[in-house]
């Protein structure tokens, strides 16, 4: 029996929350500090020293040693300095223990060796981290001992974003701005302000360590290069849902009580559809926590699955042929006297303020489809998109029959007179109760999908921070509300305008909802019939960043500078062309060093057994045994050919220093040659023994966790 955990007493025990703040600092201070985190007032410098005392007197109290700023770089994971809390030491040799709020408000980071897209020059090294007092510090404990976190943004000595959270913050003040004044335009006055929610939920595959480290392409690329699907893949849908193994459950319970500690609220585990899948999803908070929250998630898998002999993967597509791994991220708007915009009420045809809100959405993916197509797309999205019950790489919008009935009355008569029920389920079982049924199904292919009172983007990947996603949506929407707020804010006749403005938005954009299957072939024609952009892969979607349509989107509402969009198309040609050439890199070396060198064993011993036969009996049939010979030989020779192809790619490659260009001659040319190398050897693996096979197969590693 594992020992019980009682959450509610060990919740948020290592985060300097609100209950530690209002125990640790003086009434003023606490209240000062309060305002600039529920109100997003400016941060009053004076009280900066007071806080951190307060936090380094219990982070001390708690263990720690050391401090660090905390940060979201543009690598898509997190990074740390850490300096202890010693000063020098007093006249007698006594070491004394400080924070200052300098050190608190400021940090130093080298801004030139992180992803900059430019900004940086390499000899312009000065970076600054800068306290985000609305994402609270906390401790994390590990073999370096207890450490300070200080959640922080940032940026350039120039002052341009080299983060994550920068932009994001920034896109939450915009939509907080515009979505007040739809509030006020209803006579909502009272609300002061209105905070983008969001609760990810993360997928990702546990295998056994020691089979994970005789893989250099998972250790190298997080992806298995190399592998042939096993007899059983996921055909059988017996892993979704399914009794979790006690292995996965111990290292489940141990993840939860870690992020429990943390102030995750860690919500739902269970099994995902392929073998060794899995899947965590958190309650909502605020889009700027969830980010933090989601990378803390991600760090911590990996550090529990290595202590519990198991490895996390993250990537989007780990083994071909099965699920790959995203994560959902649920997104809605919630007001500071609790009123959710995305309520569609129990009659939302009656509701004009959710339509006006859905209206201006629909705009927003419409116009903006590109961007946030882009703001998913890292490398491993590409395996993944569009195979194995993962979103379309097309945009669309998926509203349920509900709320698609009350659109199509709108636009065909001007007017939405009723709303279509769900009814009473009935199982026609006695003992079964009859409850009332959602208004509409659910569909898992739409990769923006209206889910009761919020909307879930299923494009996101698994590797990948939430914050590019939530970015663009708040600051399209941002835009959309802004538009609609200048129109009715103008208008003599609230009530007419309102109405007007709603037929027009859900009539202009009404291409954009699709409620079908987004894996047929049927969908990408008729996607193309109304215009809706197939960015089918990570290269050619990274052109929308920087559009003029988009230079000025972000400008408006000061998210992104030009410059800083035109950085970020830099780093994401060169992040995807540096993944691929690792992964080529990979597949070559493993198949010179690994693969040819045991399959030449095996194909010896054969031809040994086969000599060995024939002279013993001449009179035997050795057909089948002389075509497995030259089957294998020829299976060689094309892994050959293939390896030379590569070869001459990562030469070329490696001549070009224009990274779009490299980018694109990446996927044009480097990744069909690394499936013209992994087909012969793959079909290798079938023939050759298990015995001579130089690392764990697909069946060995997620069927034996």
């Amino acid at each position: 029996m594992s020992e019980a955990i009682h959450v509610a007493e060990i919740f948020g025990e290592n985060v300097f929350d609100d209950a530690v703040m209002r125990e640790r600092l003086p009434k003023s201070v606490y209240k000062k500090l309060k305002q600039t985190i529920e109100d997003g007032s400016e941060l009053d410098p004076s009280i900066a020293d007071v806080v951190a005392h307060a936090m380094k007197d219990w982070a001390v109290d708690n263990g720690a040693t050391h401090y660090t700023h905390w940060f979201q770089p543009l690598t898509g994971v997190t990074a740390e300095k850490h300096d202890s809390f010693i000063t020098s030491p007093d006249a007698a040799g006594r070491v004394l223990m400080d924070l200052s709020g300098k050190e608190l408000i400021k940090g130093e980071a080298d801004g030139s060796s992180f992803p900059s897209g430019g900004l940086r020059a390499t000899f312009e090294a000065r970076g600054y981290t800068t306290w985000d007092c609305t994402s609270p510090a906390f401790l994390k404990k590990d073999a370096l001992g207890v450490t300070l976190c200080i959640p922080t943004a940032f940026c350039s000595y120039g002052g341009e974003a080299l983060d994550k959270k920068t932009p994001l913050l920034r896109s939450m003040e915009a939509i907080d701005k515009q979505a007040v004044r739809i509030f006020h335009l209803f006579g909502n006055t009272a609300v002061k302000r209105v905070i983008p929610s969001v609760g990810p939920e993360q997928e990702y595959f546990l295998v056994d360590r020691e089979k994970y480290l005789q893989r250099k392409d998972l250790i190298y690329t997080g992806r298995t290069l190399f592998g042939a699907m096993p007899p059983k893949g996921q055909e059988m849908d017996d892993h979704y849902y399914g009794v979790i193994r006690e292995r996965v459950g111990a290292f489940m319970k141990e993840l939860n009580e870690e992020l429990w500690k943390l102030g995750v609220a860690a919500k739902t585990q269970h099994n995902e559809v392929a073998p060794a899948q899995h899947e965590l999803a958190s309650i909502y908070t605020k889009a700027n926590l969830a980010v933090d929250h989601n990378q803390i998630v991600m760090e911590t898998m990996k550090k529990v699955a290595s202590r519990r002999g198991l490895a996390c993967l993250l990537h989007e597509k780990p083994f071909q042929g099965v699920n790959g791994s995203g994560k959902h991220n649920n997104w809605s708007l919630t007001s500071d006297t609790g009123i959710n915009m995305l309520e569609p009420g129990v009659t939302p045809h009656e509701n004009i303020q959710f339509l006006l809100v859905l209206a201006c959405i629909m705009k927003a993916v419409d116009v903006h489809a590109d961007l946030l197509r882009q703001s998913a797309a890292v490398p491993g999205n590409d395996y993944r998109l569009g195979a194995q019950e993962a979103p379309p790489a097309i945009i669309s919008i998926f509203v349920g029959e509900q709320i698609e009935d009350v659109i199509d009355q709108l636009c065909s008569t001007g007017s939405a007179t009723h709303s279509k029920m769900g009814g009473t389920l009935r199982t026609g079982v006695t003992t079964l109760p009859d409850f009332d049924k959602d208004a509409t199904d659910r569909n898992r292919t739409s990769p923006f999908a209206f889910t009761n009172n919020k909307f879930e983007f299923r494009m996101v990947g698994s590797s990948d921070s939430i914050s590019s996603a939530n970015v663009v949506l708040n600051t399209i929407v941002a835009e959309a509300f802004k538009e609609a707020a200048d129109i009715l804010e103008a208008s003599d006749d609230f009530p007419t305008a309102v109405h007007d403005l709603i037929k027009k938005l859900l009539s202009e954009h009404r291409r954009i909802i699709f409620n079908g299957n987004g894996y047929t072939e049927e969908w990408v024609q008729e996607a193309e019939r109304r215009g809706l952009p197939n960015l089918k892969c990570m290269v050619d979607s990274i052109p929308s960043l920087v559009t003029e349509k988009a230079v000025k989107l972000f400008g408006d509402f000061g998210v992104y500078t030009r410059s800083e969009l035109y950085a970020r198309a830099e780093i994401e040609y060169e992040t995807y062309a540096k993944s691929v050439l690792v992964e080529a890199r990979t597949m070559s070396d493993m198949a010179g060093k690994q693969i040819i060198p045991a399959v030449i064993r095996y194909s010896g011993d054969l031809a040994r057994s086969l000599n060995e036969v024939r002279t013993a009996c001449p009179e035997a049939d050795m057909s089948v045994q002389t075509e497995l010979v030259l089957e294998v030989s020829s299976l060689l020779a094309a892994m050959k050919n293939a390896m030379e192809e590569i070869r001459k790619d990562l030469e070329k490659a490696g001549t070009m220093s224009n990274m779009k260009e490299r980018a694109h001659f990446c996927y044009d040319e480097m990744v069909p040659a690394m499936n013209r190398l992994r087909e012969p050897a793959d079909r290798l693996e079938m023939i050759v023994d298990k015995e001579y096979w130089p690392f764990p197969s697909y069946g060995d590693m997620i069927f034996e966790v």
